[in-house]
């Protein structure tokens, strides 16, 4: 069964920079399972997979406007140090969940402290990279009702209700 729309797709991949310092890797756990077509995963590597078959292997490099998009340095902000419960524990790489501008969850990652400000950065942590994916397909089956209903996979390598 080729990958197409509305397949659910088990994959193990190994996801490196330019550097080819590796990134994330499936390996040692279960593979990651996806919808196609649903956004489940950056559209480029979607894209790469498409029309490929379980037992196939593919080696993808995939531009930022393809993957996490371009930095976008409106992003990153100094805030008042005061504005954090724990301030004196802050430190550069923690995330903390926020309210954006148009009222949804939005992560951020601290990249500066000073005595007086926290540097924060809304871009998501891979913003401006090119990626490698080199990914095998495990498995590729047919959605039930409830996956596509729900946008997701459910069950091992998915989401879990």
């Amino acid at each position: 069964m080729q990958i197409s729309a509305n397949k659910v797709v088990s994959i193990d991949y190994t996801l490196t920079n330019d550097q080819g310092q590796v990134l994330d890797s499936s390996s040692g756990r279960e593979p990651l399972a996806y919808l196609q077509g649903h956004h489940n995963i950056i559209s480029g590597l979607e894209s790469a997979l498409a029309g490929k078959s379980a037992g196939e292997s593919v080696k993808v490099t995939i531009a930022p406007a393809d993957a996490y998009g371009e930095r976008d340095e409106s992003l990153s902000h100094a805030v008042p140090r005061k504005m954090f419960e724990d301030a004196d524990n802050v430190k550069i790489g923690m995330q903390f969940q926020t309210t954006s501008e148009q009222g949804g969850a939005q992560i951020v990652t601290v990249t500066g402290v000073d005595a007086e400000h926290v540097t924060v950065d809304a871009n998501h942590p891979l913003a401006g990279e090119t990626l490698t994916f080199d990914v095998t397909i495990v498995d590729v089956r047919d959605a039930s009702q409830e996956e596509l209903d729900h946008g997701h996979v459910h069950g091992p390598g998915g989401h879990q209700h």
